[in-house]
C-alpha cells in the first residue's frame, strides 16, 4: 500500500482488520532489528521525525537523529522505551540520516551497528559499544574501512563467526559502486540486467573491521541464474537479514518499490541464496523492513507500518508478528491486513 494510495485507505477500518498494533505510539519508530539477550527481547529500530523535506527518491525526507532501544520482557508484554541510546551529534565522522541499524553481543560488550552520511553525503557504517543492551553507547571515531551504503544486519553463526550484511539501492546509493568502488556516473543496471546484489563481509574477532573484502550475496532463480534488475517483485532493494532455521540460512530483505519482505535460502553466510518466496505482502506505508527473531521456540516477524500517523511513509511504527514453517522449510507468506 503505497503512500500514493493513502487517499482511499480507511484507516478505522484498517486498524481493525490489522493483525497487530503498534509496540509504542509516542514516537514513531521504523526498520525494527530484534534480538534476545539474556532472554529478554531486545529491539533495535530507527527513530522517525518529521524532517519538513517533501518525498523523494533519495528518501531525504527521513531524516532521523538518534537510537532509542525497545525492550520487551516477553513477546506480550509491553513494549519499553529505554530513552536514546546514541545520537548523530555524538558520532564524529556522521553528518545526518541514522538510518535502519542493528546490535549484536560478543562477551559481554554490545555493538551496535548504523549507517549514516557522511560530511561528504556518503552512507558509511559505524560501530558502537555499551556494557548494557540498552546504552548508552559510544561510538567508534571512524566509520568502518570499506564500508558504504545502508542497513546493516550483523549475523552470528554457530561457529561464533560474525557477518556483516548490508546495502540498499537509490537513497542507499548502492547503485553508485561496482566492485566497492564509488562513481558518481553509476547507475542501476538495464532492466535485462542482472540486479545488483547485497553485500557482505566477515567481522574481525573485535567486531570493529572486516577481515575481508567486501563479497557480492547472489540471489538467484530456481535455475541458478541472477534475478534481473526488472524482476521488481522479487529482487533485492535494501534490508538485508540473515536467520539460520534447521540448518539453512535464509537471507530476507525488501524489494522496496514493489513492497515484499522476501526471502531465499542458502547451505552458507555467503550463499548462494534461491529466491523462495514472500514472508510479508505490502504494508501502509512506501517502506518495509523487517528482522526475524527466535523467542522462546516460536519465530517472529518485526516490521513496521505507517497506519498510526495515517499513511505518513516517514514516521512508522514497528509492529510483530508470529511466522509459521512448513515442512520443507518454506515461510508461510503474511497478510498484514488480514
Amino acid at each position: 500500500m503505497p503512500e500514493d494510495n493513502i487517499e482511499h485507505i480507511d484507516f478505522k477500518r484498517l486498524e481493525k482488520k490489522a493483525i497487530s498494533q503498534p509496540l509504542v505510539t509516542h514516537i514513531y519508530t521504523a526498520d525494527p532489528s530484534a534480538h534476545v539477550f539474556n532472554d529478554k527481547i531486545y529491539i533495535y529500530p530507527s527513530h522517525d521525525i518529521d524532517a519538513g523535506i517533501p518525498f523523494n527518491d533519495n528518501g531525504d525526507h527521513f531524516g532521523m537523529q538518534d537510537y532509542h532501544v525497545i525492550s520487551m520482557d516477553t513477546i506480550d508484554s509491553e513494549a519499553v522505551d529505554n530513552g536514546v541510546a546514541l545520537h548523530v551529534d555524538d558520532v564524529p565522522w556522521a553528518e545526518k540520516q541514522m538510518w535502519a541499524p542493528d546490535a549484536t553481543e560478543k562477551d559481554g560488550t554490545y555493538f551496535l551497528f548504523f549507517p549514516a552520511r557522511d560530511y561528504d553525503g556518503i552512507f558509511k557504517i559505524g560501530v558502537a559499544t555499551s556494557q548494557y543492551p540498552i546504552g548508552p553507547f559510544v561510538a567508534q571515531p571512524k566509520p568502518i574501512q570499506g564500508s558504504y551504503s545502508i542497513d546493516p544486519a550483523v549475523f552470528k553463526d554457530d561457529d561464533g563467526s560474525y557477518y556483516l550484511y548490508f546495502g540498499g539501492i537509490w537513497g542507499g546509493q548502492l547503485q553508485k559502486f561496482r566492485n566497492n568502488i564509488y562513481d558518481e556516473n553509476n547507475e542501476l543496471p538495464k532492466p535485462d540486467e542482472p540486479a545488483l546484489l547485497p553485500l557482505v563481509a566477515k567481522l574481525t574477532d573485535d567486531l570493529f573491521k572486516f577481515s575481508e573484502e567486501v563479497k557480492e550475496v547472489k540471489i538467484v532463480d530456481e535455475h541458478g541464474n541472477l534475478l534481473l534488475e526488472g524482476d521488481n517483485e522479487r529482487r533485492f532493494f535494501e534490508a538485508s537479514w540473515m536467520h539460520k532455521y534447521k540448518g539453512k540460512y535464509y537471507f530476507s530483505y525488501s524489494t522496496g518499490d514493489t513492497h515484499f519482505i522476501c526471502y531465499a535460502i542458502g547451505d552458507n553466510p555467503y550463499g548462494p541464496f534461491t529466491y523462495t518466496g514472500r514472508i510479508l505482502n505490502p504494508v501502509v506505508g512506501w517502506t518495509s523492513h523487517h528482522s526475524i527473531c527466535e523467542v522462546e521456540g516460536k519465530w517472529y516477524l518485526f516490521y513496521h507500518d505507517s497506519s498510526l500517523s495515517k499513511g505518513v511513509t516517514h514516521l512508522r511504527s514497528i509492529k510483530v508478528a508470529e511466522i509459521s514453517y512448513n515442512d520443507d522449510g518454506t515461510i508461510n507468506t503474511i497478510d498484514p491486513y488480514a
